[in-house]
C-alpha cells in the first residue's frame, strides 16, 4: 500500500518533466524557418501534429474508457498541454507573417492566445486578421469542442471514480 505515493509521485515527476520538455521545445525551436517562405510545409507538419495528437487522445480516451490505461490524469493532461503547445506554435508561425494578426508579436502572446481562444473568452487584444489565422482558430475550436473536451470529460470521471473508491476504502 505505500508503493502508491512513490508511484504517484512519479508520475507527477514524469508529467512535470515532459511539460518542461515541451515548453523548451516551444522557446528554443527556431519556429520561423516555416511560415510564409514555406506555407505548405507548415500546413503540413501542423496537420502531421494534430492528427498525432488527436491519434494519441483517441487512444488514451478509449484506453481509460475500458479501464486499461495505468495513469490516465498524467497522460490525458500532458496532451492537452501538447495541444495547446501545438496550436500556439502554429499562431507564432502565421504572425511572422505581416498583416496575418493584430496584437500577436511574441511566443508568449502566441501561448496566450492559445488560452484565450481555448477559454472561449475572447478579450479582442489579439485579433486573427489573415485567412490562414482565421482558419486556424476555427480548427481550434473545433478540435478544443471535440477532443479537448472528451479529455476533459474522461479526466473529470477519473478523478470523480477515484475520489469514489478512496471513499469507500477509508470507511
Amino acid at each position: 500500500m505505500r508503493a502508491r505515493p512513490r508511484t504517484d509521485l512519479r508520475t507527477a515527476l514524469c508529467l512535470l518533466g515532459a511539460c518542461t520538455a515541451l515548453a523548451l521545445a516551444y522557446s528554443l525551436l527556431p519556429l520561423r524557418v516555416l511560415g510564409h517562405h514555406h506555407p505548405v510545409l507548415s500546413w503540413l507538419v501542423l496537420g502531421a501534429a494534430l492528427a498525432g495528437l488527436s491519434g494519441l487522445l483517441l487512444v488514451k480516451i478509449a484506453g481509460v474508457l475500458q479501464g486499461s490505461e495505468p495513469r490516465p490524469v498524467a497522460w490525458l493532461t500532458f496532451l492537452i498541454v501538447l495541444a495547446v503547445t501545438i496550436f500556439a506554435a502554429a499562431y507564432y508561425v502565421l504572425a511572422s507573417q505581416p498583416g496575418q494578426f493584430h496584437g500577436l508579436r511574441t511566443r508568449l502572446d502566441a501561448v496566450y492566445f492559445t488560452a484565450v481562444t481555448l477559454a472561449t473568452i475572447g478579450y479582442g487584444d489579439i485579433t486573427p486578421l489573415g485567412q490562414g489565422p482565421r482558419l486556424l482558430v476555427m480548427l481550434q475550436i473545433g478540435y478544443s469542442v471535440v477532443f479537448i473536451a472528451a479529455a476533459a470529460g474522461t479526466l473529470s470521471r477519473t478523478i470523480l471514480a477515484g475520489i469514489s473508491t478512496h471513499g469507500r476504502r477509508g470507511e
